[in-house]
C-alpha cells in the first residue's frame, strides 16, 4: 500500500502508548523510523522522537489546557498537505489513537483528500493504569463489563451528555479519562444515583511513566484523598 500510494502520500496514525517508550508496538516504531514527517501530540514519550530518522520533519501539534498551538482543523489540513508534498506521514498520538484521540476527525480529512492510511493501535491509559495498579478490569465473577468514559468534554467542562443513571447502575468497571479536575463531581453524582460509595476506587496519575502514582480509597472518599495527595492531570 505504501509503495502504491507514494505519489499521494501515506498516513500512519500510530499509538505511542501511555508513557513508557518501550510500550509502543514494533509496527509503530518501524513506521516512526520510516517517516518523512512526524506530527506528534503533547502526551507521549519524548524518547520516541529520538527514533525519527535524520532529515525527517518533526512538528509538535500538541494541545494543553489554556494552550493550543493549532486547532483541530489546522492539524487536519497539515496532515493532508504534508502527505501530498512529503510522502510518508506519521501522526503520533499518546495511548491508542482510537480512544479519546480525535482519530475520527483526522481520518475523515485524509479520506476526503483521497490519501491512503492505516491505524496502528497503541496501549491505552485504561489498560496501562490497571497494570500499574496490579488489577484486572474484567475480574472473573465481578466485572464482565468495562465502560470507558470521559471526565471532561471538549469545552473543559463535565460531560453533561453522559447517561449518569446508566453508569451508576453498571455492574462492571468504570474507567474515566481526563477526570482529575472533575473527580468530586463524578464520584458524588454516581453515589447520589445509587452506586455504592463503599466500592473500591483508584486514581492513577501519569500511568506508564516514571512518575506514576496510585491513590486508592472508596468511591465516597477518593476525591478527598486524591485532593490531599494533590493529584494532577494527566
Amino acid at each position: 500500500m505504501r509503495q502504491g500510494a507514494a505519489p499521494g502520500g501515506f498516513v500512519s496514525f500510530v499509538g505511542a502508548g501511555p508513557g513508557d517508550p518501550e510500550l509502543i508496538t514494533l509496527k509503530g516504531l518501524r513506521r516512526l523510523r520510516e517517516a518523512d514527517v512526524v506530527l506528534h501530540d503533547r502526551l507521549l514519550p519524548r524518547e520516541l522522537l529520538a527514533e525519527v530518522r535524520p532529515g525527517a520533519e518533526v512538528i509538535d501539534v500538541g494541545k494543553a489546557p489554556g494552550r493550543c498551538r493549532l486547532g483541530q482543523g489546522d492539524i487536519n489540513r497539515l496532515i493532508v498537505e504534508r502527505a501530498r508534498t512529503r510522502g510518508r506521514v506519521v501522526r503520533l498520538k499518546g495511548g491508542d489513537p482510537a480512544v479519546f484521540g480525535r482519530l475520527g476527525e483526522e481520518l475523515e480529512a485524509v479520506r476526503a483528500a483521497g490519501i491512503a492510511f492505516e491505524v496502528v493501535p497503541g496501549v491505552t491509559a485504561a489498560t496501562a493504569a490497571a497494570a500499574v495498579a496490579g488489577c484486572s478490569l474484567t475480574e472473573r465473577g465481578r466485572a464482565s463489563l468495562v465502560v470507558l468514559a470521559t471526565g471532561t468534554d471538549q469545552t473543559g467542562a463535565g460531560p453533561a451528555a453522559l447517561d449518569w443513571d446508566a453508569l451508576a447502575r453498571v455492574e462492571g468497571t468504570l474507567v474515566f479519562y481526563m477526570a482529575a479536575r472533575k473527580l468530586a463531581t463524578i464520584t458524588t453524582t454516581l453515589a447520589a444515583l445509587g452506586r455504592d460509595p463503599r466500592e473500591p476506587a483508584i486514581v492513577i496519575e501519569r500511568a506508564g511513566t516514571p512518575n506514576q502514582r496510585v491513590v486508592a480509597a472508596d468511591l465516597g472518599s477518593i476525591a478527598e484523598v486524591a485532593g490531599r495527595a494533590v493529584v494532577e492531570s494527566p
